[in-house]
């Protein structure tokens, strides 16, 4: 399945806020509340899928690669619901959206996409590039890099920077300094019914 690139208003409407995807805040009506307005029944099934569909979209994930994400957690030790989100928050776009050079991930994707970014000095194209700790996150000293960054900065100064990283606006400079905990992760999600959901699949 390929990356989802219809309405945004149309997904947030069913599943709720998903700050990656937009930052624009609609009306929820999520299949939690369904159940409440219609008085039908929710299927267990459908509970996970959707919570799994919330963190698909909210990374800008393809089927393929959350279903990747989920097998490497599953080999690792310890919870593997923590440990997949760990693993998405690492990603290279998340960074740049977490540390409000971008106001969301597919924006922040762009920026990767088109070579603003460098990592420790140097160039990286590479959206899903996993992070690792001490590594520094710098653009090209650019005029086109530096004014697009900065006009990001505007849209997306209200949002708290997660104390796992930092970032000096003078000299437009990030750093990864640990792996997230969870309370950081700014999104109402329950990664075990994910964990479930592929349990009978990966």
């Amino acid at each position: 399945m390929s990356r989802y690139r219809g309405p945004r208003a149309k997904i947030i409407r069913r599943l709720g806020a998903l700050p990656g995807l937009s930052h624009k805040m609609l009306g929820s009506r999520s299949g939690y509340t369904n159940q409440l307005t219609t008085g039908k029944k929710i299927s267990q099934y459908r509970i996970r899928l959707e919570e799994k569909q919330k963190l698909r979209f909210h990374y800008g994930l393809t089927e393929r690669q959350l279903v990747k994400y989920v097998r490497i957690a599953r080999r690792a030790k310890g919870s593997t619901g923590q440990i997949l989100l760990q693993l998405l928050e690492m990603r290279l776009d998340n960074i740049i959206f977490r540390l409000g050079m971008a106001p969301t991930i597919p924006s922040a994707r762009q920026l990767v996409n088109h070579r603003h970014i460098l990592i420790n000095a140097n160039t990286v194209n590479i959206p899903s590039y996993n992070c690792e700790t001490r590594d520094i996150i710098t653009i090209k000293n650019r005029h086109e890099s530096q004014s697009l960054i900065t006009k990001n900065m505007n849209l997306s100064r209200e949002q708290r920077i997660p104390n796992h990283l930092t970032f000096d606006l003078t000299r437009f400079r990030g750093s990864v300094n640990r792996i997230t905990d969870r309370e950081w992760i700014g999104l109402k999600i329950n990664e075990l019914l994910v964990v479930e959901y592929y349990s009978r699949q990966v």
